[in-house]
């Protein structure tokens, strides 16, 4: 099993919205880095996600999510009307991926980002890394642990 954290502004798609889903699952489309791409593609089913809010009042992770699904073609590049269309993207030999994600629990509290920057275990984090803006990153089983343990403090 691999731990993951993928990070989504709220105000577009929040943990409470996958909460609601139905089966509490739902895909992870419009990812449009290849870093990131990649990532998706290593994903296996049963990994484990972090669920981080960015671009918000108090940006941190505010849950746990799983791999129920993994990378298959991201529908949404082929789409002219998406914001996530790709012109170049072919369906033969699709571009960009996306997973199925399932909510499994919202952490009584956010760890905030400010929090996981004064954790000295977590220094070597890739989201605390300067210039780090990409929305989907592998996350050390170690740093899992200290993340979920700062959620129960």
């Amino acid at each position: 099993m691999q731990y993951w954290l993928m990070k989504s502004e709220p105000s577009v798609f929040s943990i409470d919205d996958l909460a609601r889903r139905p089966r509490r699952t739902d895909h992870w489309e419009g990812v449009r880095n290849y870093q990131a791409r990649n990532f998706l593609r290593s994903m296996r089913k049963g990994d484990q996600v972090l669920f981080y809010h960015s671009s918000c009042a108090e940006p941190g992770v505010v849950g746990i999510a799983e791999i129920v699904r993994e990378a298959y073609p991201d529908s949404t590049a082929f789409d002219a009307d998406s914001a996530y269309y790709d012109p170049k993207s072919d369906p033969e030999n699709p571009r960009w991926v996306m997973v199925d994600v399932r909510y499994r629990r919202k952490f009584a509290r956010t760890v905030t980002l400010k929090a996981l920057k004064a954790q000295s275990r977590l220094r070597d984090m890739r989201l605390l890394q300067r210039g780090n803006r990409l929305s989907v990153m592998p996350v050390t089983k170690q740093q899992w642990s200290v993340i979920e343990k700062m959620a129960q403090a």
